[in-house]
């Protein structure tokens, strides 16, 4: 008997589960998603009676097939590690290389704003930056140096990204104008283009600054939390008084004159402002976003706007409401709008695999008024997490220092968990403000993503078993 006749598998690792009355392996080394048939499901039953190759062949022989499909069936099986030998090593996620090259670059115009929402990362009480000293506008030299490191750091990509951000991106639109014109040409002239998208309160649009957005294909992400009781409660002005008065009229006619590019909305879940449901009906059917992405605050547990564990329970029941009216639209070839479940089945039909949270320090870097470069426009104007400087360009050792913390491969804790290709433990940011480290696994939300992923999970697998055709638009995607 060889080698390979006398081999044992066991159960690679893998994630299983059923939908549209098929079974489906998410198989967690890959990132990729396999349905069962009848032999794999076969072999696979087998295999966990502790059946050696030899029989395993044996087995399928005696169903029919031929000596070499048999060896072929299993053979493709143990390939796509669904059940692993002895001999098989682990496959930790492979390091990006050093020279990966930029895609994305977050434009901090100002660090200014003219609200003062109380559970403000970049002013509230957990802020990380340290903006003492430092421009509180950027200025079109510094913006020029962005867009030629952003050029001169994407390596081959035709197509690179500019989002503009803030404080309040339109407090400094003049500048934005003057950006998006030398970004532009400059672009043009390398036979290349640029990306623009922007975020904002909406409090400053105007139709002059809408007609320019939607002439330059500028996509708008709005900061909005709902209908006006909601969206109140913390989004206000620095007189208390709230901002949603201000905000839906130029939301309104924000949608009704961008004609080239879809309308979306990001909501901040807080303590009081939990009514997912109630919320996505009010920015989707009343006022008319084209997609809408729900996110809970960043914070310290004990801050009062901090969203307890029975809240976080009731979040994600609601999460499962809008979830299924998603998956009701997909089996009609419809888009739903409920970008969080977009986004996941994106990331599942890409077979993303993530080494790290996102692209943080990686395909994308934040900029501040004063031109240090961050890892993302939440690290941005904070002293401790600088990774350079745009007239200089990236410090690799600190670039190299935040990704080796970030890795998923030194997060231990995450080595078990099923949803690691698509969380890689969690956003920096949040881990920095909960445990100090940029590197730390974000623990407090594991259960509510373990349990979210398998909601995507099997969607993904009931789409793909009535309407896979739906799925080839999530191609190209990337989250909102």
């Amino acid at each position: 008997m060889t080698a390979t006749e006398a081999r044992v598998y066991t159960p690679g690792e893998f994630k299983e589960f059923d939908a549209a009355g098929e079974t489906f392996l998410y198989l967690v080394p890959a990132g990729a998603i396999f349905q069962l048939d009848e032999t794999s499901r076969l072999v696979l039953d087998l295999v966990k009676q502790g059946m050696p190759h030899d029989q395993l062949v044996a087995a399928l022989t005696e169903k029919g097939y031929s000596i070499g499909d048999a060896e072929e069936i299993v053979h493709e099986l143990h390939m796509s590690r669904a059940i692993i030998s002895a001999d098989t090593k682990p496959e930790p996620v492979a390091e990006p290389p050093a020279d990966f090259p930029l895609m994305t670059l977050v434009l901090n115009l100002t660090n200014q704003c003219n609200l003062s929402c109380q559970y403000c990362y970049e002013f509230g009480e957990d802020k990380v930056a340290t903006p003492e000293g430092k421009p509180k506008f950027m200025d079109y030299e510094t913006a020029k140096q962005s867009i030629d490191y952003l050029l001169a750091s994407s390596g081959e990509r035709e197509t690179v990204h500019v989002t503009f951000f803030g404080g309040e991106t339109l407090m400094n639109f003049p500048l934005l104008k003057q950006v998006v014109t030398y970004a532009n040409e400059t672009a043009a002239a390398q036979g290349r283009s640029i990306d623009f998208s922007l975020t904002t309160n909406a409090t400053l649009l105007t139709p002059q600054i809408v007609e320019f957005l939607s002439e330059n294909k500028i996509g708008v992400t709005v900061s909005m939390d709902g209908p006006p009781e909601l969206h109140d409660k913390l989004r206000v002005f620095a007189n208390g008084k709230g901002s949603y008065d201000i905000i839906a009229p130029r939301v309104r006619a924000l949608i009704a004159n961008h004609k080239t590019r879809p309308i979306t909305c990001r909501v901040t879940l807080t303590n009081g402002v939990t009514d997912v449901v109630r919320i996505y009906r009010h920015l989707k059917d009343e006022l008319g976003f084209h997609e809408i992405g729900f996110a809970p605050v960043t914070t310290s547990p004990d801050r009062l706007y901090a969203i307890n564990e029975p809240g976080m329970h009731g979040v994600l029941k609601q999460f499962h409401i809008l979830a299924d009216e998603w998956l009701e639209y997909a089996l009609r070839g419809e888009m739903h709008g409920f970008s969080n479940v977009s986004d996941t089945m994106a990331e599942l039909y890409q077979g993303v695999n993530k080494s790290h949270p996102c692209g943080a320090g990686l395909g994308l870097v934040g900029v501040g008024p004063s031109g240090d470069i961050a890892p993302c426009h939440r690290f941005v104007d904070s002293d401790t997490h600088v990774l350079g400087h745009i007239s200089t360009g990236m410090d690799k050792e600190k670039q190299q220092d935040f990704l080796g913390r970030g890795h998923i491969n030194t997060k231990y804790d995450c080595h078990t968990c099923f949803a690691r290709p698509l969380c890689a433990g969690g956003c920096h940011h949040e881990a920095y403000v909960r445990y100090g480290d940029t590197g730390h696994p974000n623990l407090h939300y594991c259960d509510w993503i373990r349990e979210w992923t398998e909601t995507c999970l099997k969607i993904y697998g009931t789409v793909s078993a009535k309407n896979p055709a739906f799925l080839e638009q999530f191609a190209e995607r990337k989250a909102l």
